[in-house]
């Protein structure tokens, strides 16, 4: 009777028809995404969804209420090239990414998770032996189960790369597919993007996904296009021949009939700075002819990927291993210097970064190798007293070609100008990583703990190259509505609780290049579908990340 009349008084002592929520966001300046200017209003969240935008009675009862005066209230940032597939495995937490308030990533460039064959899961053993994880997944169904069964600490959605079904079937061999190879890999795109991809995608400048012609990554592209997927590409050249490559996708998207995303959008070489103008007029052009072309960038002036491809991919034929063994011959290897410097290709590393200098050691797999981090080949070369291409060629043997390199080859001015354009969101080109554990010991590149915060920091607040407003937009709504991420991106009733509380006035990037590890500041909280992962800026280690399918996707 007691615990009855005491339950009793509980009910009355209860507004009648008080709203309940599990948290209520009160006070904030509430930028939905849309590109509308703030407004104060209150944001309520139940389950893994909003339920509440705009006024909250007094008398609403919530779990837990956060008082968000003086800050931002936004929806989760998207990242659309993220490359945590693999990280999110050795370390869920990703904290780069959640510090940063990104909780949703895309990934998959050229290469990707899906389809895996027993010899490419070989060819990763070093990784997997490495960082102690099981590769034993082979289609997307099988890595998603992976990874719910784990957790994660953001939404992760993929391409199918077409790099990738070229290697499934043919090898590491430059040659067109035969027709009954070509219907192949079309099968494994059809099986990916049933599973949830969200399109093909294509990296036109790294082996064995440059010996792609033309004509078959349209026959790929078809396949995504049936089942509402897009087109994305690391296009052909970023350098001196980035007009013909933009022309190729253009075309590709057009006979293909499917949407274009232009990856990590930059004018690469000094020899080519200021070019970033015709760059936009082209994508421009497509636009006003009726093809939904569209494309992302990072925050910084140097790009980032593996030191190997300073070498011609003509070189790379046969996987890793070959390539290796040319360096070794002294014929092959003389063969190789020859061709840098003729400056091999489309996409010429060296020439575009000045030489040794402009290329700085940022990742070894080897433990014993490490002390290359952080110095650039023209340190490493004279304090080896070698020739610099001979100690690039020297370090790549030496690590089996696990050498990640940061290459400074933009302008701040090309830069600026894309990231101005409506139609260009933000993508990291980054792994989650983490200050401590496995993930935190190599180097990495600062784009993957710094880029939304530094474009709020260092291009709104200090430079105003975009409205607080449209840098929201563009790391919001604009992405989810290009990959058709349902009930993302927007602060709006129904929406998954994806949320962004930071503060404007401070948040900014701390990452360096030669010190990468150290997470951006200002964001005070961070919701993933409902789960509160940072607050005051740490992680609470609760994580609410899922995979996310693309249209396509077909629920057994």
């Amino acid at each position: 009777m007691k615990r009855f009349a005491l339950a009793l008084a509980l009910l009355f002592s209860l507004p009648l028809f008080a709203q309940t929520y599990d948290v209520l966001i009160r006070n904030g300046r509430v930028i939905d995404g849309a590109g509308n200017p703030w407004v104060y209003a209150d944001v309520a969240l139940r389950g893994d969804r909003i339920v509440l935008v705009g006024h909250a009675p007094e008398d609403a009862i919530a779990k837990r209420t956060i008082d968000a005066k003086g800050l931002i209230v936004a929806p989760g940032f998207i990242d659309m090239l993220g490359q945590s597939e693999t990280n999110l495995l050795i370390d869920k937490r990703v904290t780069s990414k959640l510090t940063q308030g990104i909780t949703t990533e895309i990934t998959g460039e050229g290469g990707s998770i899906p389809p895996l064959s027993d010899e490419m899961a070989r060819g990763r053993r070093d990784v997997a032996e490495h960082y102690h994880i099981a590769i034993d997944w082979r289609d997307l169904n099988g890595y998603f189960k992976k990874l719910e069964k784990q957790g994660a600490g953001v939404n992760l959605g993929t391409y199918v790369g077409a790099a990738q079904v070229r290697r499934y079937v043919i090898g590491n061999t430059d040659r067109p597919p035969t027709t009954d190879e070509l219907v192949s890999m079309q099968d494994l795109v059809d099986q990916s993007m049933r599973q949830g991809a969200f399109g093909v995608s294509s990296s036109l400048i790294y082996a064995p996904g440059s010996y792609a012609k033309t004509d078959e990554l349209i026959a790929l592209a078809k396949v995504a296009a049936k089942y509402g997927g897009i087109y994305a590409s690391h296009i052909r050249s970023e350098a001196d021949h980035e007009m013909e490559a933009l022309d190729e996708a253009f075309r590709i998207g057009r006979e293909a009939n499917i949407p274009v995303e232009i990856w990590h959008l930059k004018v690469s070489g000094a020899q080519n700075w200021g070019n970033m103008p015709k760059v936009v007029a082209a994508i421009e052009k497509a636009r006003a002819d009726g093809l939904d072309v569209s494309a992302n960038q990072y925050p910084y002036i140097a790009s980032g990927t593996g030191l190997s491809t300073i070498i011609p991919p003509k070189f790379h034929e046969g996987g890793s291993g070959a390539m290796i063994r040319k360096l070794q011959d002294p014929v092959q290897r003389k063969q190789i210097r020859d061709a840098i410097m003729r400056g091999h290709t489309a996409e010429d590393q060296w020439r575009a970064t000045k030489g040794p200098e402009g290329v700085l050691i940022a990742s070894v797999l080897d433990p014993a190798l490490r002390h290359y981090e952080g110095m650039n080949v023209a340190e490493i070369a004279a304090q080896e007293k070698k020739d610099p291409l001979d100690a690039v060629f020297d370090l790549i043997v030496a690590a089996s070609d696990q050498v990640g390199a940061i290459y400074f080859s933009m302008s701040e001015e090309d830069l600026r100008y894309a990231m101005k354009q409506p139609w260009v969101s933000m993508c990291t080109d980054s792994g989650g990583v983490n200050p401590d554990g496995p993930l935190s010991q190599s180097k990495a590149h600062p784009r993957g703990y710094g880029s939304a915060a530094r474009i709020l920091g260092k291009y709104v607040r200090e430079e105003h190259v975009l409205t607080l407003e449209d840098a929201v937009r563009k790391m919001t709504s604009l992405p989810a509505q290009k990959v058709k991420l349902a009930d993302r991106g927007l602060l709006k009733p129904g929406f998954f609780a994806d949320i962004n509380i930071f503060n404007p006035d401070t948040v900014i990037d701390r990452a360096q290049f030669k010190d990468p590890h150290h997470t951006s500041v200002g964001f005070e909280y961070v919701f993933v579908n409902g789960v509160l992962s940072v607050e005051h800026g740490q992680l609470t280690g609760q994580f609410g990340g899922r995979p996310l399918r693309g249209p396509g996707y077909e629920k057994k």
